[in-house]
């Protein structure tokens, strides 16, 4: 005798049939939060925010200041740190950073 499945089941079927990036952005996507997809593209253009507000600025900042200056979060911040770090663009300065 066949049984009813039920609306969860039915949903993990859907979810388990689905490809691996429908997968992953069904449950990003899903989420009620204010997340940024962070992939190439999008870390470079915060490193974009992050060499703009060292610019901007003229001196060596930290990341919070730069985080206010830039207007991305502190997380945004490192991420943009870490791409320009890698290209040589900026430097350690103390306890802060500056263009290179």
């Amino acid at each position: 005798m066949a049984t009813k499945k039920t609306a969860a089941e039915a949903e993990v079927k859907k979810v388990v049939a689905a490809p691996a990036a429908k997968r992953v952005c069904k449950r990003i996507c899903s989420k009620k939060t204010t997340e940024s997809i962070y992939n190439a593209i999008n870390i470079g253009f915060k490193a974009g925010d992050v060499y703009q507000a060292l610019a901007a600025s003229e001196t060596a900042l930290n990341v919070k200041e730069i985080a206010k200056a830039a207007n991305i979060s502190e997380e945004e911040t490192l991420l943009g740190m870490g791409w320009l770090f890698k290209e040589g663009k900026i430097v350690p300065f103390d306890d802060k950073v500056a263009l290179a």
